[in-house]
């Protein structure tokens, strides 16, 4: 996608100036300052903690500021609420999901808007879904049954739903700001496609976006300007043409590129951790391959590829039709998840909010949640002292920044959530992990963490397969790549030598 036209415009549309804030007394935003154009996209880059989302938050009234100017078209204005921001034209789409999931396509997308009614009474059931289909015309997205319950939807599709929410405006209402957070964490390659074609036309209209991301690959691709925070402060603002990505990366953390994906320092075994004869589920068919001890085996493939549903198979979430999985020299035709957990096999789900954590227990909890029959007492009553030594050796091994076991997963940040995940995998040493999206939504200082831990792990003997679709990801840490494409493994190559581009070649068999 070539770079998007820009409407160059003298005054800010918004700008932010001496933005202060402080929790207890400690400091997460220090006089910082942003401003949006009009026809421009805005990136927003820096680590978890480097105070994007509490400037976001500022921005959407959703928490006051100890100190802020906020200015639109050069004219003071104040945002103290939610509702005063929405009459000033900013939308935010979110990285996490705010859905009912027991209402329909429809219901969800006017939620915060009224429904329309026969007589003022009964709700135009009709009426509303007519709307919901005109506004995802609108996006290009028409696979999208409006009827369908939002919890029978793919993520991908879910966080779609959420993004047309933003764009369902009134006549009296129209938006100006589209302030988006990850917006493409949960989408598929071509989702994000769609959405920076929105994008683009958002910019042509003349609106101003905020994009924040962590990818980089995405945002050299549409931005304009990129202005990256740590520990509270704007460190700079740049024009994404002045500046490359290990420029970005440096102002983020301090560190090299090349320090983010550590390298392998003693080779992988060669005895065999598990071995695939022939899998056949609903999803994938005829799937064979050998992971070898302290091997790490990337999956590549676009989305539907059957990916995530061998890894399912792998794990006896998915039911195997046929073949058998063996794992260290036992073959197992019959396969449960608790089985799998029993006898070795670890699993890090693709989506770590609804499928990998209990967001409203505590980091303790949801630690050792597969291994409270090892914790209890005579397999009834919890050791709480244990619980809590337990997850607390397994939350350091992982660097996981928290106050604590007790507190809960909720207030922690998504590279720590997703440590959470991974410390719960390690309660019982693993022969094998299974890696969905280890970094999704998950910024580059906690990325560089992951990719340690990885490494750890894989040294210590344990086989791994890694599912991303972050191709320099795979690239940076795979021993050996599985392609696959529609539901069935087309190839296994050594990542070693391989480009992003022939990866990429593979994934489409347009080689």
């Amino acid at each position: 996608m070539s770079k998007m036209a820009s409407i160059p415009i003298s005054q800010p549309l918004l700008s932010i100036t001496g933005a202060h804030k402080s929790y207890s007394g400690v400091p997460v935003l220090i006089d910082a300052a942003l401003d949006l154009r009009a026809g421009e996209v805005h990136a927003l880059m820096g680590e978890n903690g480097a105070g994007k989302s509490t400037l976001i938050k500022l921005l959407a009234g959703v928490m006051p500021a100890d100190s802020i100017q906020i200015a639109m078209r050069g004219q003071p204005v104040s945002i103290h609420h939610p509702q005063a921001a929405f009459d000033l034209g900013l939308r935010f789409i979110h990285q996490e999901l705010n859905i009912v999931p027991q209402l329909s396509v429809a219901e969800n997308i006017f939620l915060s808007r009224p429904y329309p009614t026969h007589a003022g009474l009964l709700v135009n059931w009709r009426k509303l879904n007519q709307r919901a289909r005109h506004v995802l015309e609108q996006l290009g997205i028409n696979h999208i049954d409006t009827h369908q319950r939002m919890a029978r939807l793919s993520p991908g599709d879910q966080m779609l739903v959420s993004i047309v929410r933003a764009f369902a405006d009134d006549e009296t209402r129209q938006a100006s700001i589209y302030v988006m957070d990850e917006p493409t964490a949960s989408l598929s390659g071509q989702e994000s496609a769609m959405l920076f074609r929105v994008i683009d036309s958002l910019k042509r209209q003349g609106c101003a976006i905020l994009y924040v991301s962590h990818r980089m690959d995405e945002v050299f691709k549409i931005a304009d300007r990129i202005t990256v925070m740590r520990d509270g402060r704007v460190v700079d603002t740049r024009a994404a043409s002045s500046v490359q990505p290990p420029d970005i990366i440096r102002m983020m953390t301090g560190r090299t590129l090349q320090q983010i994906y550590p390298p392998r320092e003693t080779p992988h075994g060669s005895r065999i951790r598990l071995e695939a004869r022939g899998l056949q589920t609903a999803a994938v068919s005829n799937v064979t391959f050998e992971l070898l001890e302290g091997q790490i085996l990337g999956i590549a493939g676009l989305n539907g590829s059957g990916r995530t549903e061998l890894l399912r198979a792998l794990m006896g979430a998915d039911r195997l039709l046929d073949g058998e999985i063996v794992l260290d020299g036992l073959a197992m035709r019959r396969l449960s998840p608790k089985m799998a957990w029993q006898r070795g096999i670890a699993y890090v789900p693709e989506e770590r909010r609804s499928q990998g954590l209990v967001l409203t227990r505590s980091i303790g909890n949801n630690i050792t949640l597969p291994q409270l029959r090892h914790l209890s007492r005579a397999g009834m009553l919890l050791n709480h002292d244990m619980e809590y030594q337990t997850s607390q050796k397994l939350g350091d091994s992982v660097r996981l920044k928290a106050k604590g076991p007790a507190q809960t997963v909720r207030q922690l940040s998504g590279g720590n959530q997703q440590k959470v995940v991974f410390a719960r995998a390690l309660t019982r040493p693993p022969q094998v992990m299974l890696l969905d999206e280890p970094t999704r939504g998950v910024d580059v200082g906690a990325k560089a963490d992951i990719y340690a831990l990885i490494r750890q792990i894989s040294a210590s003997g344990t086989g791994i397969m890694m599912v991303s679709s972050d191709l320099p990801e795979l690239l940076g840490l795979s021993d050996r790549i599985l392609v696959m494409r529609g539901g069935q493994l087309v190839d296994q190559v050594d990542a070693e030598g391989l480009t992003e581009e022939s990866l990429l070649t593979l994934c489409y068999g347009a080689g």
